[in-house]
Order: C-alpha cells, then sequence, then structure tokens
C-alpha cells in the first residue's frame, strides 16, 4: 500500500480551489450547526476540531498533517483504507459505466453475487445487494412476512439498523421511543438464553421470524455461550420459525473466521451443531472501505418470492456497478491475502495485548475485556471511564468507538492490515491513556 509520509502535511482540495487549513475549522463547524446537525458539530469540536481529509491503510488524516491510527471505522475497514485492489477497481468501473440503466442485465453484479456466495455458508445461494447494513435487515424483514413470518423477535441488547423496520428489531427504547409505534407483534429475549427463546416460539410457531447476531458488536461485545447458535436454529427449525442471521458486523473475517456461525466460532468448539439460517445479511467489510454496499443472502426457498417478482422490493441505486465492483474486489482481496487468517492471528495478539494493559486496572475501573477475532471490548465500571478514554487515546492519535447499546463498553474494530509497529504503538498508547484516565477518575 502507498503511505502518505508522517512530515508532509495534508492539504487536498475542498472542492472549491481552497486548500482545507486549519483556519477553515470553524467554518466547516458552521456549516454542520447550519446544514448537517448542531450536534454533530458540538461533538466535533469537543473531540478537537479536526477535519479528516484523507486515508490510507491503518491511518486516518486530518487538515494539518496529523495522523490518526484507526482502530474504530465500526467494522468497515477489515482491509483497512483505500485497499488498493478495491480502489482499482471502482476507478475502472467509474470511468466506464457507474450506474446502470436497470433495464438490462448488469454483469458486474452478477459477477460479485458469484464472489460473495462462493464463501457463503452451504445453501446460502441467492443474493439481494442493497446499499447498507438497514437495508439489509429491511430486504430481509419483508422477506420474512412473504412468507407468512409476522412476529417479530429479536435480542436484548442487538443492534439491527434505525430504518423503521430495523429499528423494530434494534431493542434499545432510546432509539425506539420518538418512533413509536413500530412494527406490531415484536417480542424481545435475552441474548444467549436459548430457554427463553424457546418459550417465545412455543407461543408463536409459525408466525414467528427471528433474527441474532453472531456476537453482539453495538451490544458491547457480547459473546454468547458455545453452541447457541446452533440451539438457536434448532428451536426455528422446530417450530417453523425464519431465521435471520446478521453478520452485517461479525461477518467477512472480523471475528476471525469468515462468518460467525461457522463452526459457532467458539472457543474450541468445532462443529457445535449445524446453523442454517434461512437469511444472512451481510455489509460493512463488504464495501471494502470504499463504497457503501450491503446484501441479504438467503436460501432458494427464502428467496422464491423476491426471484418470481423482481419487482416486489427494489431501490434505485441498489446493486449499482460501482458497488458491487468494490463488494467483488473485496471479497476476492480478502480471499486473496488470507485475511481471514490474519484476523484470527492478530485479534490474539491484541486481545492478549488489552488484557495485559487492563490488568492492573480489573475490579477497579476496568469490570471485563472481552473479544473474539478483530472485535474487543472492554467493560468499564462507569460510563464516563469510556469518554476519557475515547478522549485520551484521540489526543494520542488513536481512534475507537463506543457502543451504542452500551455505554460502558469501549470497542476496537481496527483492520487486519495492521502491522507489528503499529500493533505495538496501539498497545503502547491504551496503556498510557490508561493511566492517566484511573488517576484522573481515581
Amino acid at each position: 500500500m502507498t503511505t502518505v509520509p508522517i512530515d508532509s502535511p495534508l492539504r487536498p482540495d475542498t472542492g472549491t480551489g481552497t486548500p482545507v487549513d486549519s483556519d477553515n475549522r470553524a467554518h466547516i463547524a458552521r456549516l454542520y450547526r447550519e446544514h448537517l446537525s448542531s450536534g454533530r458539530a458540538v461533538m466535533g469540536t469537543v473531540l478537537g476540531g479536526m477535519l479528516e481529509t484523507a486515508s490510507d491503510g491503518a491511518w486516518i488524516f486530518t487538515e494539518d498533517g496529523r495522523r490518526y491510527l484507526d482502530f474504530g471505522g465500526y467494522g468497515v475497514f477489515i482491509l483497512g483504507h483505500r485497499h488498493p485492489a478495491v480502489t482499482a477497481a471502482v476507478h475502472c468501473q467509474v470511468d466506464a459505466h457507474p450506474l446502470a440503466s436497470r433495464v438490462f442485465l448488469e454483469p458486474v453484479a452478477a459477477r460479485a453475487a458469484e464472489a460473495l456466495t462462493a464463501h457463503t455458508p452451504a445453501g446460502l445461494d441467492r443474493v439481494h445487494f442493497v446499499n447498507s447494513g438497514a437495508e439489509a435487515t429491511e430486504a430481509s424483514l419483508k422477506l420474512a412476512r412473504a412468507h407468512g413470518h409476522t412476529a417479530l423477535v429479536s435480542t436484548a441488547g442487538g443492534y439491527h439498523g434505525k430504518t423503521l423496520g430495523a429499528l423494530s428489531a434494534t431493542a434499545n427504547a432510546k432509539y425506539q421511543e420518538p418512533f413509536r409505534p413500530l412494527l406490531p407483534d415484536r417480542n424481545v429475549v435475552p441474548y444467549g438464553d436459548a430457554d427463553a427463546l424457546d418459550a417465545v416460539l412455543g407461543l408463536l410457531g409459525e408466525r414467528a421470524c427471528v433474527i441474532v447476531e453472531p456476537v453482539q458488536g453495538e451490544g458491547g461485545v457480547r459473546i454468547p455461550p458455545p453452541g447457541y447458535l446452533a440451539e438457536v436454529s434448532r428451536l426455528c427449525r422446530a417450530y417453523g420459525a425464519f431465521l435471520i442471521v446478521d453478520e452485517i458486523q461479525t461477518g467477512l473475517g472480523r471475528l476471525g473466521s469468515w462468518w460467525g456461525l461457522d463452526g459457532e466460532g467458539q472457543d474450541g468448539v468445532e462443529g457445535a451443531g449445524e446453523v442454517a439460517p434461512d437469511v444472512l445479511l451481510v455489509g460493512k467489510g463488504l464495501s471494502g472501505g470504499v463504497v457503501p454496499v450491503a446484501a441479504m443472502v438467503a436460501t432458494e426457498s427464502a428467496y422464491r418470492p423476491f426471484s418470481r417478482d423482481p419487482y416486489l422490493h427494489t431501490s434505485t441505486f441498489a446493486a449499482s456497478p460501482i458497488a458491487c465492483a468494490a463488494a467483488r474486489a473485496a471479497v476476492e482481496a480478502l480471499a486473496r491475502e488470507d485475511v481471514v487468517a490474519r484476523a484470527r492471528a492478530l485479534g490474539e495478539r491484541l486481545l492478549a495485548g488489552v488484557r495485559a494493559a487492563c490488568a492492573p486496572y480489573l475490579g477497579g475501573l476496568v469490570r471485563e475485556v472481552r473479544g473474539r477475532g478483530l472485535l474487543i471490548g472492554l467493560e468499564f465500571t462507569e460510563e464516563r471511564a469510556v469518554g476519557e478514554l475515547i478522549l485520551e487515546l484521540i489526543g494520542r492519535g488513536v481512534l475507537v468507538n463506543h457502543s451504542l447499546n452500551a455505554s460502558r463498553v469501549l470497542r476496537l474494530t481496527p483492520p487486519a492490515i495492521v502491522g507489528d509497529d503499529e500493533t505495538e504503538l496501539f498497545l503502547a498508547t491504551l496503556a498510557d491513556s490508561l493511566r492517566d484516565v484511573a488517576q484522573r477518575l481515581g
């Protein structure tokens, strides 16, 4: 990958012919307040007011030439920023045919579907490309309803998006309350509790549509007990329920396996039981970190209503050639560069390092460190510690995530392309930041 020299200030053009520099920070903040979001403007100012203007590999650069190691990105950048194969594919597609007429057959989408289904679990061969994870959730809920599965069952702490149907499955009152009433016949069960699901399915029977994540990302990197997904799958088959496995964040190598449902992804548990969803949701990493794209992947029988009538559920920009070019290139790069194995090895190293850095504070500031692959959560005993640590890390040149459904959990979703020097830099920075936050809050 090409990299931008540290001592070479980045002054990208804003599109107006004027280079972006620190003098423009207040102007950009004002534009946010007036045209985008006043809350977002305040947040940006609190975080230093920097303007991100470039990215490369594991790094994001601001207008004044500073660089930030990106261990956040909400799970999107498994390949890092601007992966050369993905950007080249998108450039080529833009030059040739960026958007389709939607009249003729379009070969880029077909080849992207072929590339993706070469790596999906057996039987999941029908692809419906969309523009975002929330749209993939919406498509899956509609597909379930087309089969008569109208009673939604989701898990506490689960996150599936914020459009109206997806929000009905995202069981967080903070985000749901302003928009009620949502979809009718919603049911929420504790995550990881197969007995609770059994009880609900006993009442709902074939009307049920169950949606679940292999690991809850926004829920605070919550890892279910071994065998949970297999039991969920078994229960859905027993009761005739429709099963959606949401791998928007966990799929495509994020957990150190192609999919979280592979062998259940449980430590030491291989083939704990067959997980056979009707639908698999894919997103984030599918973009290659370049163009937004997501997908609903279904079995032939589940997909039949959409296959029979291609106009039953459509979107103008879904399966656009530029997005599908990015998706195909991303999947092929994941396979060619053995990114899944790299994510697994790097994840093990990072988890051990993070636990070592947090060890002096366990039982005090830190409650628990948990993770799988390159999805790692640091749970604190008080909410303000997360904000303090995020600010401390940003001040030292590292970006991380908070968790929308778990306010006391700081979340790490680094790229799989992070090198040894970057790994050591992160772990040293985390240790120093934890020390300073512990002193301030202690």
